[in-house]
């Protein structure tokens, strides 16, 4: 199985690398080459940092056009990890009004900041449906990590599992091949691995 790594120069890669290649995935490759994006069996899209400035780098390496080839049209599995979850939105109000990806109906707006401590930081419950592929073998109400400033709602169906911090939010989705965790697996000890897993093996 060849896992590729979206690189759009915003995201902690090598941690996520090194948490696929510990579950044992052999072949592993951070790109944003078409051929090997293409030739991958999963796509991994991370993130850390600006909506507004993620976007305009993967617009500048056309890779929402490969991505939407690929996920769309290909219906190649991908896997949206904190910021990258948010791009396979609709649009943030992060820094102005920014159009995401589209890939799934869900908007990213900020935490109110005068109700409660933002960035929302460290390990939170989140209220998980074993039916999903994502948490396959994952108890209710499991730890992951979070570090986000920003959240996602969405007023449809998304198969979407929520966390609370001062009113709940969207932690997770999965919609047939496109799946997003605001959380970070890759920092989230034995529940992150198992779901890093678990798309890796039931998707």
């Amino acid at each position: 199985m060849k896992i590729v790594i979206v690189d759009y120069k915003m995201g902690n890669l090598k941690s996520i690398a090194s948490a696929l290649i510990h579950l044992g995935a052999t072949n592993v490759i951070v790109s944003d080459n078409y051929e090997l994006l293409s030739s991958a069996d999963k796509l991994i899209l991370p993130g850390v940092g600006a909506f507004g400035k993620a976007m305009a780098e993967i617009k500048e390496k056309k890779l929402d056009l490969i991505l939407k080839e690929l996920v769309l049209e290909k219906h190649k599995p991908i896997l949206g990890i904190c910021l990258g979850m948010q791009l396979l939105g609709l649009s943030s109000d992060e820094g102005g009004l920014n159009e995401g990806l589209g890939f799934v109906k869900g908007t990213v707006t900020s935490f109110d900041s005068t109700k409660m401590k933002v960035p929302h930081v460290g390990f939170n419950q989140v209220k998980t449906k074993q039916e999903l592929k994502l948490y396959k073998n994952i108890p209710d109400n499991a730890d992951f990590y979070f570090t986000h400033s920003y959240k996602m709602q969405s007023s449809e169906n998304i198969n979407q599992c929520e966390c609370d911090y001062n009113g709940n939010f969207i932690a997770s989705f999965e919609v047939n091949n496109i799946a997003g965790v605001q959380f970070h697996p890759e920092l989230s000890q034995h529940n992150g691995l198992k779901l890093l897993n678990n798309f890796m093996t039931e998707f």
